[in-house]
């Protein structure tokens, strides 16, 4: 093949409308834009502007406080976890890390701190597993199956009410 054999899949590239081409092109005159007025003109179309209206960013109410530090965890359940085992996308009898959980597909991947194993389901075989987090749950049935669960992240302590 050379390069200029090269082509597009066919109906990959989609032609643009051309605009302003006379009545019969059904997007003559004034190209789809209507008569006048702040969408006619070019380049100003200011984002979130009404009109003068008040815009919904001003009316509604801004409450509380977002953490924009704020560490998400994708979850694995202790059910899918069995299943993925005993399908053979993880092999049980070596420890299994975040990595190995993240290449079988059981936790998504992309703006997360890491993973938290949570106890939907039931794990019926002893597993050796490091995650960020694990619900009291998930770590209590996997003892009980004979396995072990380590946490890299340490659990925040709760004060004692006074």
């Amino acid at each position: 093949m050379k390069l200029n054999e090269l082509r597009d899949n066919p109906g990959a590239h989609l032609k643009s409308k051309r605009l302003g081409r006379g009545i019969g092109s059904g997007k003559g005159k004034t190209s789809g834009k209507g008569h006048k007025g702040q969408s006619a003109r070019e380049g100003v179309a200011l984002n979130g502007f009404e009109g003068g209206q008040l815009p919904i960013y001003r009316r509604l109410p801004k409450r509380g406080f977002v953490n924009i530090f704020r560490k998400s965890y994708a979850p694995v359940n202790l059910g899918t976890l069995d299943a993925a085992i005993e399908s053979g996308r993880i092999d049980g009898s070596q420890p299994i890390t975040e990595d190995a959980l993240r290449a079988a597909g059981l936790a998504r991947t992309g703006k997360v701190s890491g993973i938290r194993l949570l106890a939907r389901g039931e794990i019926t075989r002893a597993i050796t597993i490091t995650v960020s987090g694990a619900s009291a749950a998930a770590i209590e049935a996997v003892q009980k199956a004979g396995g072990n669960v380590t946490t890299t992240v340490a659990a925040k302590e709760t004060p004692a009410a006074a």
